[in-house]
């Protein structure tokens, strides 16, 4: 996806909407267990710098301690999950499920994958590492 391009999100409720500037790192798959109790499975996200983030309806937004490190952002009207930032850092991952579509991305690697679910199996042939 060029540089110059914009993606476009929102929750399921519309109560918080968000525009991006890119460029977009391309999607991870995250298979921790904090992502898979927070969302249900595993989540799929890409990265920008915050500066390049534009959120509206911020009132509806929930921001949760995941770890001593990093927050969750979410919608406290319907709970979807939107953003994931690690303290102090100029970077945000965006939920790549509450992205409108076309997004242009594609997923590049299945991360935390020592952590994954025992009920299914990674075998698209993208890269798996264990950490991040």
């Amino acid at each position: 996806m060029p540089s110059n391009e914009k993606l476009t999100g929102r929750c399921n409720c519309g109560a918080v909407t968000f525009s991006a500037a890119g460029p977009f790192r391309p999607p991870s798959a995250c298979h921790c267990k904090s992502c898979r109790r927070q969302t249900g499975h595993y989540t799929v996200a890409t990265k920008v710098r915050r500066a390049d983030l534009d959120v509206s309806g911020e009132t509806a937004m929930t921001w949760y301690a995941a770890t001593a490190n990093a927050q969750r952002g979410f919608c406290a009207t319907c709970g979807a999950h939107l953003f994931w930032r690690e303290n102090g850092a100029d970077t945000v991952w965006i939920k790549a499920g509450c992205l409108d579509e076309p997004t242009g991305l594609a997923l590049a690697e299945h991360i935390f994958v020592s952590e994954k679910g025992d009920y299914y199996d990674i075998t698209d042939g993208l890269p798996q590492r264990s950490e991040y």
